[in-house]
Order: C-alpha cells, then structure tokens, then sequence
C-alpha cells in the first residue's frame, strides 16, 4: 500500500511539473512574446527557437526535457518502486506537458518531455531503440510528425519482438498514443518518402515505374 501511495504521489507532482509551460515562460518572460503567435501556435521549444533563436530555444528545449527527468528518476532510483509504477509516473509527466491544465489544456506536442522520461527510465533499451528507429525514419520519411510516429512505431515493434507482451511494449503503446493525438492534424498529411535516403530512392522508383 505505501508503494501505492508513492506512486501516486509521484504521478500528480509529475503531472504538474510536466504541465508547466516552461516555453510559453521563456517567451512571455525573456523575449517578451507569445511564441503561440508563431509557427505552428505550439507552445513548446521549437517555437522558442523560432521567435527568439538559438539560446532562447536550447534553454526552452532544455527545460521541456527536464520536466520528464526528476520523478521518474526518484521513482526508480531513490524509492525503488517497481517498473510498471516508474513508467506510470513518466506518462504523467508527458500527459502534464500534452495537456497542461495551466493552457486550458492545449499543451504541446510532448517530445522533449518523452525524450526526458525515456532518460531517466532505467530500461535504456528503450531510449536507444527509440533513437535508431528515430533517425532512421528522418533518413526516409516526411513530414516531421510521420517521422515521430515511425520511429516510435519502429522502437514499439523491436521491443515486442524481443520482450514479448510485457511492459515496455506496452508503456511504448501509450507513448505513441499520446504523440499521435498531439500530431493528429498533421497526420491528416500522408507520409512520403523523404530526408536524405528517402528523397535518393523516390526518383529512382518513378523512373522504374515509367520503364515498366
């Protein structure tokens, strides 16, 4: 019962660290500007880039990464709360930042918080895999939030492979869940080959297609 109770406790905290803005502050407090005027109107870190340039961005970047270290960190290595418990906690942090309370809920598309969360997970296996299938599918597919569900669905799929229908599968399930709906308008747009291999193999493939 008290693993319980810390679990909990950790969750709710990591909700509301995640569910701070710290990007929209960033743009509020040092560039005197809503960075959801711009770009996309997301109000995470790569608007901050956009409104204010590199140092304004890599600290909003940095800090959207930080809000999915802490909790998970403490969940694991301090209070030694099982798996499925630490994973809980990191989801929340992801679901604070996907959807703040403090924006009325319209939060940002959460992939600094998931790259923090995957961090301080003590499966690594996750985070690497994650990175290969990652840039893997920068090198073949556009646009950017097909890229993001790729790779996602890549690492989702080596880890049933290897783990079977276990935990990290399924924490990755809800990951994904999560980014798709947060890209959802984007994905209205149908993915196509791109990047750098990606954009070598279409020509080649229209050239074969009118051989035929």
């Amino acid at each position: 019962m008290e693993m319980f109770y810390h679990c909990l406790l950790l969750a709710v905290v990591a909700f509301w660290l995640g569910a701070c803005p710290f990007s929209v502050w960033v743009g509020k407090w040092l560039l005197h500007k809503d960075i959801r005027q711009y770009g996309d109107g997301n109000p995470g870190a790569y608007n901050v880039f956009r409104a204010g340039g590199r140092k304004t961005g890599v600290l909003a970047m940095v800090l959207d990464i930080g809000k999915g270290i802490p909790f998970v960190a403490i969940a694991h290595y301090q209070l030694g709360l099982p798996t499925a418990a630490v994973m809980v906690v990191g989801l929340s942090a992801i679901l604070g930042h996907a959807y703040t309370p403090v924006l009325g809920f319209k939060g940002g598309k959460a992939l600094g918080v998931t790259g923090g969360v995957l961090i301080a997970l003590p499966q690594h296996e996750i985070l690497l895999s994650v990175l290969v299938f990652l840039a893997l599918s920068s090198l073949l597919v556009v646009p950017d939030a097909w890229r993001v569900v790729s790779g996602m669905t890549g690492s989702l799929v080596y880890l049933t492979v290897t783990h079977g229908l276990s935990l990290e599968p399924l924490f990755m399930v809800c990951v994904i869940a999560i980014l798709a709906a947060k890209h959802y308008n984007d994905l209205k747009v149908m993915p196509r080959f791109g990047g750098k291999l990606g954009s070598r193999l279409r020509p080649r493939r229209t050239a074969d297609l009118g051989q035929q």
